[in-house]
């Protein structure tokens, strides 16, 4: 019987620093380290971005107590995800950019402000949007890191859980602030604010 390990060496040398296995075998697997990597700089630039304007668009519901507490969840949820998938950059050989403004450029999606008319009903609206446009992100990733990128993969697919959770979330009470109508969302309330059941980092680095 050979001595031999089957996975012991593999294309990088050993001791190269300057080449990742974490990276290789992606290649090997058909996928585009590199490409995964730029799009998942967009897709958490966008996800740091709502949590910023979601701070704003919580703030001017005012007088509407369980809208804001399900904003504050979502907003929370929305820095946890950043912080779950950011670490997965440098992982994959990138930075995130060193000016914010370029940070916030790139971001996937449009930046959610806060309506020049802020009722309840109009900043619903931009909440709503920015899910759905999270989750058209996140299910992108998905099928990008499919069977090539299980590590990605598995961050994106647990992200976009929860963003299709915040989507059905302001379903549910644009439905009823805009149009009267009952359109249950059918979740229970997280144990706390920002929970990110599926996302969060906590249980690794409870320091973060």
């Amino acid at each position: 019987m050979s001595d031999e390990k089957k996975h012991e060496r593999g294309s990088v040398k050993p001791g190269d620093t300057s080449e990742r296995v974490g990276m290789k075998i992606i290649s090997e697997r058909g996928g585009d380290p590199e490409e995964i990597r730029e799009k998942l700089i967009d897709a958490i630039g966008a996800e740091f971005s709502t949590y910023y304007h979601y701070t704003n668009l919580r703030t001017h519901l005012a007088g509407h107590e369980d809208y804001k507490e399900i904003a504050e969840d979502a907003r929370l949820e929305d820095r946890a995800h950043f912080e779950l998938a950011m670490p997965r950059v440098y992982e994959l050989g990138g930075m995130i950019p060193r000016e914010l403004s370029d940070f916030m450029d790139r971001a996937s999606c449009a930046h959610p402000y806060l309506p020049e008319d802020p009722t309840a009903e109009n900043i619903l609206e931009v909440l709503l949007e920015a899910e759905r446009c999270a989750i058209r992100t996140w299910a992108e990733m998905c099928d990008l890191t499919q069977g090539v990128d299980p590590r990605t993969y598995d961050m994106a697919q647990r992200i976009l859980q929860e963003e299709i959770d915040h989507e059905a979330w302001f379903v549910e009470l644009l439905s009823m602030e805009r149009d009267g109508e009952v359109n249950p969302a059918g979740h229970f309330v997280r144990d706390e604010p920002g929970d990110a059941p599926l996302s969060t980092n906590n249980r690794f680095n409870r320091s973060a």
